[in-house]
């Protein structure tokens, strides 16, 4: 008889991107797979059926922690994992983990595993009440989720440090890092070095703490200086109360230094298109994989000296570290690229070795299915 595992995810979308490679090695060493999952913005969840593996919708809320609003979803849950006998939950992100590794315990689920992608909204410092009434539940439920687990999996030591700290980790679960969730270095390969004026690329989903704000204000120093650059501004809109605002993307859009373009499906194309890439983050960041898709196609980085985002870089050889909410630091980092293109394109090049190196998909799937199965 078949073993069982269970994914866990409060968005299908974001589930199957992410951890589709997992489904395929599960897949092929024998298990029957179970996606269970929220369904956002009519997403389909047909690729998961494509695949072969079954997909049960759960609808739970995605933003804020409401145990009255939940109450439904949570018993579905239950009453779901009594009925499916999985020999393994795999809870990914916040509620997932929250909600699923509590009920798993209950209902008798063997081993439960949590893979933490970064701590996001919730661990970042903030003197704002209510970011700290998140804060608190968030770590409230992760400390008694993350006692029910046999292991949880992070993706920068960082992380794991803050856990402990904050006592959400005890010494009793045992942990691992894994170098996040890879990338395809098929699919995102080295693109031809564009012509044309400088040109920065950052592309994240739009909330404040990605560093959105600060990239907007160096890109107005910079543009003061090198008139002719670009600098295009990608990613689409977010019920993080931490949110850019509608009305801040149309002042953008007017002001004209950035350009807005919104949601983006494919971002191979700007890729293709940037000579730099730049995310400013000081969000709660795992290991930013949008870092890692632009080192696969040979762009530059220029990213924060700060959790997650630091994993990416090496300093001078791949790309520029600078510090975060620093909007003059991170447009004297653009300036010296924008003046030196052949420096750039030559981090470029160091950025898809690194990436070869570190951060190739099918050793970081492997590595993060056989600490889902047990391995140490």
């Amino acid at each position: 008889m078949k073993k069982t595992i269970v994914f866990l995810g409060a968005d299908a979308a974001y589930l199957y991107d992410f951890r589709s490679p997992l489904f395929d090695l599960f897949l092929e060493r024998g298990w029957r797979v179970v996606a269970i999952a929220t369904l956002r913005n009519g997403y389909d969840p047909k690729p998961f059926a494509d695949k072969g593996v079954e997909f049960l919708e759960w609808r739970v809320q995605k933003a804020a922690l409401n145990p009255a609003a939940d109450l439904g979803p949570v018993l579905w849950l239950y009453r779901t994992l009594r009925r499916l006998k999985p020999d393994i939950l795999f809870a990914h992100t916040v509620k997932a983990v929250i909600y699923g590794l509590l009920v798993a315990r209950i209902a008798g689920v063997p081993r439960k595993v949590a893979l933490i992608p970064g701590l996001g909204y919730a661990f970042v410092p903030s003197q704002a009440i209510k970011q700290r009434i998140v804060g608190l539940v968030g770590r409230l439920g992760y400390r008694a989720a993350l006692s029910a687990a046999q292991i949880c999996i992070l993706q920068n030591a960082d992380d794991l440090q803050t856990l402990k700290r904050v006592g959400v980790l005890s010494g009793r679960t045992p942990t691992a890092i894994v170098n996040g969730s890879g990338v395809d270095m098929e699919r995102h390969r080295p693109e031809p070095w564009p012509e044309g004026p400088p040109t920065f690329l950052m592309l994240a989903r739009l909330v404040r703490d990605k560093g959105v704000p600060e990239f907007v204000e160096a890109a107005r120093r910079v543009r003061a200086q090198v008139p002719d650059a670009r600098f295009l501004l990608a990613g689409g809109s977010d019920p993080n109360p931490g949110a850019v605002t509608p009305v801040e993307l149309e002042q953008w859009r007017r002001e004209g230094v950035v350009e807005v373009l919104g949601h983006v499906s494919d971002p191979r194309p700007l890729f293709k298109a940037c000579h730099v890439f730049v995310l400013p983050s000081y969000y709660g960041e795992g290991c930013p994989r949008v870092n890692l898709e632009a080192m696969a196609s040979g762009r530059a980085v220029i990213t924060t000296d700060w959790v997650g985002c630091r994993e990416t870089v090496v300093d001078g050889e791949n790309g520029l570290l600078v510090p975060p909410r620093d909007a003059d630091a991170l447009a004297k980092a653009m300036l010296s690229l924008a003046r030196d293109l052949p420096r750039a394109q030559a981090m470029g090049e160091a950025g898809r070795r690194l990436c070869q190196a570190r951060f190739e998909l099918g050793a970081v799937a492997r590595r993060t299915a056989d600490l889902i199965e047990g391995a140490t």
